[in-house]
C-alpha cells in the first residue's frame, strides 16, 4: 500500500474530484471494523443533499488495521456498497447481478486499480405493492456490496466505486452534463 499512513491514505480519499452529477460528502465511518476508518457517501443527482438518492445511492469505506486480519490479507481493506431503482423488466434478467459485478471489475481494471482478495454480492429485488401501497406498482432494485484490499494508490479504487453507483443510475462514463429528462425508473426499490 502506497501511504504512509492512515492520514496520507484519508488525504488520498478526500482530494478525489467527482462528477459534478455525483455528489460525495464524508460520513462517519462504522466502528469495530477497524482501528482506523474514512467512509464516504455518493448520491446521484439527489434532490437534496444528505439524503439517498432516487435514482443511486453507495457507500465506499477505507479501514486500516496493522494487525492485518487474515481475510484481508494485508492491513488495508475497501468495502463498498451500491444502489439503485430499476425497471421492473430489468430486474427479472437473470445475468444483471452478473453484469452489476462485471462493471465494479471493468472499473476497476479500467483504472489499473492493484487488488486483491476480492469478494461480494450482487442482489436484486422485486417487489409488488399491495393494500395503501398498491398505488406505487412493481418496483426492482439492483444491490451490490464488495470487498478487496487495495494496494497502490487509492484514487482509482475510489474512481470506480463512484463510475460503479453511476454505471448502476444509469449514467454512463462520459455523460456528465447530459440532462435526465425523467427518471423512467420505479420509485420503489
Amino acid at each position: 500500500m502506497s501511504p504512509a499512513s492512515f492520514d496520507d491514505a484519508a488525504a488520498q480519499v478526500r482530494a478525489i474530484a467527482f462528477r459534478t452529477d455525483f455528489v460525495v460528502r464524508e460520513i462517519a465511518a462504522p466502528t469495530g471494523l477497524a482501528p482506523h476508518a474514512i467512509a464516504l457517501a455518493g448520491d446521484v443527482r439527489p434532490d437534496e443533499e444528505g439524503t439517498d438518492s432516487a435514482y443511486g445511492t453507495g457507500r465506499f469505506i477505507l479501514l486500516h488495521d496493522d494487525g492485518e486480519p487474515a481475510a484481508w490479507n494485508g492491513a488495508w481493506r475497501i468495502v463498498c456498497f451500491a444502489q439503485a431503482p430499476l425497471e421492473p423488466d430489468i430486474g427479472v434478467d437473470p445475468l444483471l447481478a452478473d453484469v452489476a459485478w462485471s462493471w465494479l471489475t471493468d472499473a476497476l481494471r479500467s483504472r489499473n486499480a492493484d487488488l486483491h482478495s476480492a469478494s461480494g454480492t450482487a442482489t436484486k429485488t422485486l417487489s409488488k405493492g399491495f393494500g395503501t401501497l398498491a398505488s406505487e406498482g412493481d418496483g426492482a432494485q439492483i444491490e451490490l456490496r464488495a470487498s478487496w484490499s487495495p494496494g497502490g494508490p487509492l484514487g482509482p479504487h475510489v474512481e470506480a466505486w463512484a463510475e460503479l453507483v453511476c454505471m448502476l443510475a444509469g449514467l454512463p462514463p462520459g455523460s456528465e452534463g447530459i440532462t435526465m429528462l425523467g427518471s423512467h425508473r420505479s420509485p420503489r426499490g
